[in-house]
């Protein structure tokens, strides 16, 4: 159950900015193991917009359902933009309603960090079909529970930048 009302009532925002818009939305997640996907379904009328959800942890997921390549993976890591761009625009590919994806990928920590990519670092996709793909990346301050929710704020963030392009 997500009982935090602050996310609650920013995937209340998205739900209906993406009625208004006639947009479907699917997840690509990582790091968040669901958790956005989980916010925007708490929300009622979710079902009117969010077509579904890929949650790929290992790479062989990110392989297996969203056809990010193994070269990919191998070249750039997980955690980069590269995949992050590739989960985005495979989550749009493989949803057969949806017209904006987001992706995540990154370090929750506590554990999993190095000089190069430290705990807290997220990278975020978004595709929209003929939109270009967007991607941000932050490194987030603070414990796993303040890492994920900081990533979801974000990816909702994403999601209403990938509408405005479009009007």
């Amino acid at each position: 159950m997500i009982a935090d009302p602050e996310l609650l009532t920013a995937a209340g925002s998205i739900i209906e900015l993406c009625r208004q818009h006639g947009e479907m939305l699917a997840t690509a997640e990582s790091c968040t193991g669901g958790l956005i996907g989980g916010c925007l379904t708490a929300v009622d009328g979710s079902s009117r917009v969010v077509d579904g959800g890929f949650i790929t942890y290992s790479n062989e997921a990110k392989m297996a359902m969203l056809g990010v390549s193994g070269d990919l993976l191998a070249q750039h890591g997980a955690v980069s933009e590269q995949v992050a761009r590739a989960m985005a625009e495979g989550a749009l590919r493989h949803s057969p309603l949806a017209t904006i994806t987001v992706a995540v990928t990154g370090i929750a920590g506590p554990g999993g960090g190095s000089a190069e990519k430290p705990v807290g670092l997220v990278h975020f996709g978004c595709a929209g079909g003929h939109r270009p793909t967007l991607h941000q990346s932050q490194v987030f301050k603070g414990d796993r529970h303040q890492v994920r929710r900081q990533t979801i704020l974000t990816a909702f963030s994403m999601i209403q930048d990938m509408i405005a392009t479009s009007r």
